[in-house]
């Protein structure tokens, strides 16, 4: 499964950059190396070999953003969270076959996403008051841990929402990577019992550290040259990229 073509290598590599620079500045290019890496390796394995490349971008950017946190937020979407891995975890301990949920997932990013443009276009009132309300809360936390668990996925749901509580660009990177740092280490033990984590995948993770330094480092000098409006624009526009490549086959 680890045997690749120079090309793939490479491939590889920018995807263990793209990684760090998504948990330290642009959170929604991780959906794209989740889509990339899934052509590489097999859809279903993909997943086990990425999750270990995001848990060691997360601890650099929750070490370098630790004072940026909305521990608020991240407390109520809690239980939310924890029932969406669980449902994930059947899923996948349940049916070998994923296209049916790409598909059904990238719907889902896209239509939050036409909910988020709505708020900021037209500011109806229901759409105005719908982040602070508990179904919304208990949809985005149900949605981004069931996304997280068959996919590592829940990047767009996660983007969504914290832009749409309105939060400053870096309490919006300190409170995701607590988040995913946390979603993360619960999966491991899951992905073990599914056979997704072995130690071969844990030796070719290993090589690719330095890569997601790398990643990491460009991530934290990019994020302050962004202003906060055109950071949430490039969220809500790689969130749609990654949405309709979900679509694709």
């Amino acid at each position: 499964m680890l045997e690749l073509q120079w090309f793939e290598i490479v491939m590889v590599i920018l995807c263990a950059m793209l990684i760090g620079v998504s948990k330290t500045g642009i959170p929604t290019l991780g959906i794209l190396v989740v889509a990339t890496m899934a052509t590489i390796f097999p859809a279903r394995e993909s997943i086990g070999i990425v999750l270990p490349m995001l848990i060691a971008a997360d601890i650099i950017a929750v070490t370098y953003y630790r004072r940026s946190v909305d521990w608020k937020t991240l407390l109520k979407l809690i239980p939310w969270v924890l029932g969406g891995i669980i449902a994930g975890f059947i899923l996948l301990y349940t049916i070998e076959a994923s296209r049916p949920i790409e598909i059904i997932l990238g719907l889902l990013v896209l239509i939050l996403i036409g909910v988020q443009v709505s708020r900021e276009r037209w500011g109806a009132k229901w759409l105005e008051s719908m982040p602070t309300t508990k179904w919304f809360v208990g949809v985005m936390g149900t949605l981004a841990g069931f996304t997280t668990m068959i996919g590592n996925a829940a990047g767009p749901i996660m983007a969504i929402f914290l832009i749409a509580i309105a939060l400053p660009k870096e309490k919006f990177i300190g409170t995701g990577a607590w988040f995913f740092l946390s979603v993360n280490l619960i999966k491991v033990p899951m992905y073990i019992s599914l056979g997704l984590i072995t130690i071969g995948t844990i030796t070719f993770n290993a090589c690719l550290i330095p890569a997601i330094l790398v990643g990491t480092y460009l991530g934290i000098k990019l994020l302050p040259r962004i202003p906060q409006k055109h950071f949430n624009t490039i969220i809500l526009i790689l969130a749609t990229i990654g949405g309709l490549r979900l679509l694709l086959p």
